[in-house]
């Protein structure tokens, strides 16, 4: 007789606690759904395109083909939302398409003199799909393949790739990891992760290749654009933009980015590397006190006011004004993208670093593990 107030009073608890999870379940509405098709591939492989939103209406959409990033909305400072990176309304753009937008780079992102590198004493060769030379990865680069999605939350994704040894000639069979997460911060968090096989050594060098654009409209050139890159030297490079080796101090030069400087202002000088790159299309290399993420580059748009800071663990930060936009593509809606409509912004190991052994090292040991992290952030001012 004593036991049924105690289980009265279990019941009632029970029953309160499940309907308090119920009301808090409709409070925050039903579980996104964050996948949708967006095409196939020729042999009929569905390819899916999965957005993440954090509460404040920040939003990445990202396609598992390429492990491409499609769309980056964030808020200008009236609060109005805005696409800020370059690509194309659906698959079959990305399949059609030249000029590697938002998409996730690799085995080596950037340039291999002559497609050629020794490691361990055998010379390899890789694909020479720019001119003479190899670049972000070759004919069939990560950008070109599909990639297996795990959504992990509606705000992190995970995409996973296995490139088999020889695999656009490179040795090694290299377990490939990238995770997307918005933050409440309006951040945008690239995670990479690369595993080598026992029993080859390999190079490795992964990035994402998108193509800002801060106003949200890219019929607009980023000349305005304002940028501060964290870096006391650069890269400087041959005609075939190969480095020479020689780490550059950038003051006094076009490349003098170390505080916020007009884009446009320095880009059309008769300067000799500006020349053989039509532009900005440099490796900077980064100022670091310490390990970890620091900040690579600041980038701000006076008209809408959006500010975006990237922060890297890379040793380097490739900035390309979009000089090779030729308004021969037509993006998303039908805008045609224009010479210096978008610019990239790379963090990296330097370019050719696997010929060069006064750069950082993209030997990757058998067995041993490689991982990245670059934070793109969002603010207004």
């Amino acid at each position: 007789m004593k036991r049924a107030p105690v289980l009265r009073i279990l019941f009632v608890t029970a029953f309160v606690s499940v309907i308090t999870m119920g009301l808090s379940a409709l409070a925050a509405g039903p579980a996104p759904d964050i996948a949708r098709p967006f095409g196939k591939m020729p042999d009929g492989t569905e390819v899916m395109l999965y957005t993440l939103r954090n509460r404040q209406g920040f939003e990445a959409q990202i396609t598992n083909y390429g492990a491409i990033l499609v769309s980056l909305k964030t808020p200008d400072r009236s609060g109005k939302l805005a696409d800020v990176v370059l690509g194309y309304d659906d698959l079959d753009g990305y399949l059609h398409g030249r000029g590697y937008f938002g998409a996730t780079i690799g085995r080596y992102g950037n340039r291999i003199a002559k497609g050629a590198f020794n490691l361990n004493g055998e010379t390899y060769h890789l694909a020479t799909n720019n001119g003479v030379n190899h670049l972000h990865g070759g004919t069939v680069g990560f950008n070109r393949v599909v990639w297996q999605a795990k959504p992990i939350s509606p705000e992190s994704i995970e995409f996973s790739y296995t490139s088999k040894d020889g695999e656009e000639n490179y040795p090694g069979t290299l377990s490939v990891k990238v995770t997307y997460t918005v933050t409440e911060k309006n951040e945008l968090k690239i995670d990479y992760a690369a595993q080598e096989a026992p029993g080859k050594d390999t190079i490795v060098n992964l990035t994402n290749h998108s193509y800002f654009n801060l106003t949200g409209d890219p019929r607009n050139a980023i000349l305005n654009h304002q940028l501060m890159i964290n870096a006391t030297r650069f890269t400087p490079t041959d005609a075939g933009q190969i480095p020479t080796g020689e780490l550059r101090p950038v003051k006094g030069t076009a490349f003098d980015f170390t505080t916020s400087t007009k884009i446009g202002a320095r880009i059309d000088q008769e300067d000799e590397q500006l020349k053989m790159g039509k532009g900005y299309d440099h490796n900077w290399v980064v100022d670091r006190k310490q390990p970890g993420l620091v900040l690579a580059a600041e980038l701000f748009d006076p008209q809408s006011g959006r500010v975006m800071q990237v922060l890297t663990t890379e040793p380097g930060i490739q900035f390309y004004s979009g000089n090779n936009l030729n308004g021969k593509e037509k993006g998303k809606e039908g805008i045609v993208y224009a010479f210096r409509s978008g610019l990239a912004l790379e963090t990296q190991h330097y370019p050719d670093s696997p010929n060069h052994p006064n750069f950082p090292t993209t030997t990757l040991k058998a067995g041993q593990r490689y991982t990245s992290t670059t934070v793109y952030r969002f603010s207004v001012r």
